[in-house]
């Protein structure tokens, strides 16, 4: 691993598992709308084991990138996997088309889900599971349910959640364990305070999924005149500044490109002095 790799971030705690807390978010290796497959996969083997040599050691994907795609990108490229490396996956989105995100929170569709996940990404176990979104039409107790009784019988080692409110927190921490959340978090997009703040509280760990946000408007501005100063992309700064808001924080940037994959690695090592931390917001 090189010396300025994502381990300069330091490391977070998933249950009994230790990850570097800068992650990669594997979704943009398909193609675009994270639907479809890559149309140079020897990249996408390059760039996953670039991020490997950076010391990344935690990557996010879920069954709906491709769909049932990205899981299987991952394995081809890195199976058999380093001792250290955290695979998390996510399932209880379905994709009929490019544009379409359908949530599917049935215990039996889950079920489904995981045993694909496990084969796709040739694990018997999957170390974390999220549950990609709520169902509406499910009780939501039902569906954490249906992962409670896969890690029950040892085909999920560890359970999240994503896009949930405090309230859906506390219910699914009430059947099983949670050891993640992972919902929209950026400098421009701050609506799951509240998420965050019990994540501190209860000692889980924050994915801040679209952790770089948009690139206009005025905090757009304030985070370029930042990055200027230090000689950084705007991305770079935005995930150094994600890195120094919470310690149970841990982006998972995402890109197809080695030299973007650097760059945000780079953040890691960058300490915002609290002038820049003021001015970012």
């Amino acid at each position: 691993m090189e010396q300025n790799g994502a381990g300069l971030a330091g490391t977070i705690a998933l249950g009994d598992m230790t990850v570097h807390r800068l992650g990669f978010g594997a979704m943009r290796l398909c193609g675009d709308s994270a639907w479809g497959r890559p149309k140079d996969r020897d990249h996408v083997n390059r760039l996953l084991h670039r991020a490997i040599g950076l010391g990344v050691n935690f990557i996010d994907t879920a069954d709906s990138y491709g769909p049932q795609a990205n899981e299987s990108l991952i394995s081809q490229a890195l199976y058999p996997y380093p001792s250290d490396l955290v695979i998390a996956t996510k399932g209880g989105l379905v994709r009929p088309d490019r544009r379409s995100w359908v949530r599917d929170g049935r215990p039996g569709h889950l079920r489904a889900a995981v045993e694909g996940s496990l084969q796709r990404l040739r694990l018997e176990r999957i170390d974390l599971y999220q549950l990609h979104a709520p169902d509406p039409n499910v009780p939501f107790a039902e569906s954490v349910g249906a992962l409670a009784d896969l890690q029950r019988i040892g085909k999920i080692r560890h359970i999240g959640i994503s896009n949930v409110t405090v309230a859906q927190l506390d219910l699914a921490r009430s059947i099983t364990p949670i050891v993640s959340v992972q919902n929209a978090y950026n400098l421009r997009d701050q609506s799951s305070a509240d998420v965050l703040a019990a994540c501190e509280r209860l000692g889980i760990a924050f994915l801040p999924w679209y952790p770089l946000g948009g690139k206009r408007g005025l905090r757009a501005l304030k985070v370029k005149q930042v990055a200027t100063r230090h000689g950084l992309t705007h991305a770079a700064l935005s995930i150094a500044w994600l890195l120094a808001k919470s310690p149970v924080m841990l982006p998972i940037p995402g890109t197809r490109s080695i030299d973007h994959l650097e760059e945000n690695v780079r953040a890691a090592a960058l300490t915002l002095a609290p002038g820049d931390f003021g001015d970012l917001g």
